[in-house]
């Protein structure tokens, strides 16, 4: 008798789209290319450069380390399946690309909400913004980030491995998500989706609205500063954290939490692109292209090393 453990799956991925293959491995292969060079960037720079320990930026470096394992759990195999006909996932790596996913996508949600705190307490509350985001507790609010998503997918996962898959094994997708593989089970799949609908609510929805009071308390104090000036700088110290969070949210709600009768896989396929592939590549140059820490952070640690090789004496062997 055949089981879940002895069969593979096999990916779509964007086989059914009409377009040149080379092409469209040559784009998402930049992007995860810009992706790792941007996120590592951020990364560096904010461990190498003292004037960025701030609870800000260990959030945003933590944001990055999440976006590279985001996009790396998901892009890799889709590129491989671009490259080779038998485009096949054993179940055993279908069902670890579903848990680091989840994982990784619950960290995000999470990092999301500390990161819409922090801005609400400095905006807010500066007076007192030292004294609560100490950086013990910038520290223990990351570690329960990673923690509590990392056992929550273990649930999810469980509840997937259970399922029988008796009949089609083409997953209507690039990767395996959760949502195609309902659509292929055989089996009663009730409790998964009651368990995303409940319990993942408390995973997505819950941190989403978090955000969204910790800003409308902010949008309401940056309308009572009395100069335009000072509301132009203090909003756009936060501007850079709302896109972000409408791209992610946006998304991730749009797949998740609609009924199953309104699943689309072309439609879903785009939007899992947008906060699998493109929000990683682009959080970099959003959070740096317009934040005078960063580009300072950066001028400065070039200036040291280019003045650190100018005064480095140069020895000759005679």
């Amino acid at each position: 008798m055949e089981t879940n453990f002895s069969s593979d799956f096999f990916l779509m991925g964007f086989s059914d789209y009409v377009g040149h293959p080379a092409f469209i491995f040559l784009i998402f292969l930049t992007v995860y290319i810009i992706s790792l060079m941007g996120n590592t960037f951020l990364v560096a720079l904010v461990i190498l450069s003292p004037q960025l320990h701030s609870p800000m930026y260990i959030f945003l470096s933590n944001l990055s380390l999440v976006d590279m394992s985001l996009t790396t759990v998901v892009v890799p195999q889709m590129l491989l399946n671009m490259l080779i006909r038998n485009k096949s996932i054993s179940f055993i790596d279908c069902i670890a690309q579903v848990y680091f996913f989840i994982a990784f996508a619950g960290v995000e949600c999470f990092l999301l909400t500390t990161m819409a705190y922090d801005r609400y307490v400095a905006i807010c509350k500066p007076l007192y913004y030292t004294t609560i985001m100490n950086k013990k507790l910038c520290i223990q609010m990351a570690s329960v980030c990673w923690v509590i998503n990392f056992v929550n997918s273990v649930l999810h996962t469980l509840l997937i491995a259970r399922l029988s898959f008796c009949g089609s094994r083409v997953v209507q997708h690039f990767f395996c998500d959760i949502i195609p593989l309902f659509k292929l089970s055989c089996s009663d799949t009730s409790v998964n989706e009651l368990v995303i609908f409940t319990e993942g609510s408390l995973i997505v929805a819950l941190p989403f609205v978090v955000t969204l009071i910790s800003y409308i308390h902010v949008i309401r104090t940056i309308i009572n500063i009395q100069s335009a000036m000072g509301r132009k700088a203090t909003f756009s110290t936060c501007s850079a954290h709302l896109t972000v969070v409408a791209m992610f949210y946006g998304t991730m709600i749009f797949i998740y939490f609609r009924p199953s009768s309104a699943y689309s896989p072309a439609h879903d396929k785009i939007a899992s692109v947008l906060y699998t592939v493109l929000t990683p590549m682009l959080n970099p140059f959003i959070y740096s292209l317009r934040n005078k820490d960063v580009k300072s952070a950066f001028r400065k640690l070039i200036h040291f090393n280019i003045l650190e090789i100018s005064v480095r004496p140069n020895y000759q062997i005679h």
